[in-house]
């Protein structure tokens, strides 16, 4: 008891202790608001806006007024009064906070670019588990209309890749308007073995072709009455439950527009890389900007223009801009990307399609411009990461060949 009355005589009152606290720091203090800020996710991305590089400056003055800027993608960002709402909410209550002032602020191209290349890491991390190979390159081949010949390009241009000895999926994602089929002169069914749709295989010269399409699982003049989820779900099933093998590249064969496909692609492949087919008339060029507008908002790159039905040359070899010039070029200008290739208006591209026969399959004028493009694409554009496809394959055995013909020659 004698003890206890001495520590009691010589102990400060909890008043005492509680005046003798000292207040937060600033620098506490903007540490505990980013820390608070990491809570507030940005509703089209998925992430909070710390790690998406969205916050800027904090400053907090002695009296405890708190200025936060934060960068938006867009100053008209139509979300923009929820994120301002979600920040207040986060800090509001926060010791040593008087006030909060908001700056909200339009990021430059710079800093939009690396929140980009972060929300695209992020999904592809998230990404749903598929047989398509680590290494291949995914290139969706889109248009913001019909009547470009986006499909005649996509096929096309696979079957030059092939050429070229790779093995190439083409996955005709259209599906409303599937004309992939009757463009490579194939029909019947698809089987299932293992629980996976394995598409259709034609052998290309050095290399391969493989075609899931729904034009295998329905007749060509029937029509499909889809939207919204059961879109998506076609969509998921052509890429997670199917068997596309060792390819090195898949094309995809989109619809045109900005609609269901195009949202579930960013979501079940966003590595996918696009390629904006458009011709050469102003009216075409607009609405092209608007499916890499939507790609962008997904988190898709956009890695350069095709123009089709670019000019005519007469069998006396004068040529014609019959729909213009120009569109392709400022569509890329406009995109900050690269016109990769200009396709003249070719009857024979029009009629080998109709007839199953691509015309990249032969050596015209027509299909060298095909064999640039394709060309360009494996060398800058899309290069593939691993040698672990048909052309890989191919090379080696090649190299294998070679030794043995040189050993038994000497």
């Amino acid at each position: 008891m004698r003890a206890a009355r001495y520590l009691a005589k010589f102990s400060l009152p909890a008043v005492s202790v509680l005046s003798m606290a000292s207040p937060p720091s600033t620098l506490d203090l903007i540490e505990e608001i980013r820390g608070r800020l990491a809570r507030v996710v940005d509703p089209e991305l998925g992430r909070n806006i710390v790690e998406l590089g969205m916050v800027g400056d904090i400053t907090v003055s002695p009296e405890g007024a708190a200025k936060i800027e934060i960068a938006l993608t867009t100053a008209a960002c139509p979300l923009r009064g929820q994120i301002e709402n979600d920040v207040h909410r986060a800090i509001e209550r926060l010791d040593g906070i008087s006030s909060v002032s908001l700056s909200m602020v339009a990021m430059d191209p710079v800093a939009k670019a690396a929140l980009m290349d972060t929300a695209r890491r992020f999904a592809q991390e998230e990404a749903p588990l598929t047989t398509i190979p680590p290494h291949a390159r995914i290139l969706g081949i889109s248009s913001g209309k019909g009547g470009v010949g986006k499909s005649s390009v996509t096929v096309n241009l696979a079957i030059t890749l092939a050429r070229l000895g790779h093995c190439v999926g083409i996955l005709d994602a259209d599906i409303w308007g599937f004309s992939v089929p009757r463009l490579l002169g194939l029909d019947g069914g698809v089987e299932a073995k293992a629980g996976k749709m394995q598409p259709r295989e034609l052998a290309v010269e050095r290399g391969s072709l493989k075609v899931l399409s729904m034009g295998f699982l329905a007749e060509e003049d029937t029509a499909i009455m889809w939207r919204g989820l059961l879109l998506s779900k076609a969509l998921q099933q052509f890429i997670e439950d199917a068997d596309w093998g060792d390819i090195d590249y898949l094309l995809i064969d989109l619809p045109p527009g900005t609609g269901d496909i195009q949202m579930g692609l960013a979501r079940l492949l966003p590595r996918t890389e696009l390629l904006l087919v458009t011709t050469p008339p102003l009216a075409a060029q607009k609405v092209a900007a608007r499916a890499a507008d939507m790609a962008r908002r997904g988190n898709l790159r956009v890695a350069g223009v095709i123009e089709n039905m670019s000019t005519f040359t007469c069998a006396h070899g004068e040529s014609y801009a019959l729909f213009g010039e120009g569109g392709g070029q400022r569509l890329a200008d406009d995109l900050g990307v690269d016109l990769l290739g200009s396709i003249p208006l070719d009857p024979s591209l029009v009629a080998g399609g109709d007839a199953g026969t691509p015309i990249a399959t032969g050596d015209s004028a027509t299909a060298l411009r095909f064999q640039e493009l394709a060309q360009l694409l494996t060398d800058s554009v899309a290069p593939l990461g691993a040698r672990g496809g048909c052309s890989a394959r191919m090379l080696d055995a090649l190299d294998r060949a070679v030794a043995l013909s040189e050993r038994a020659s000497n």
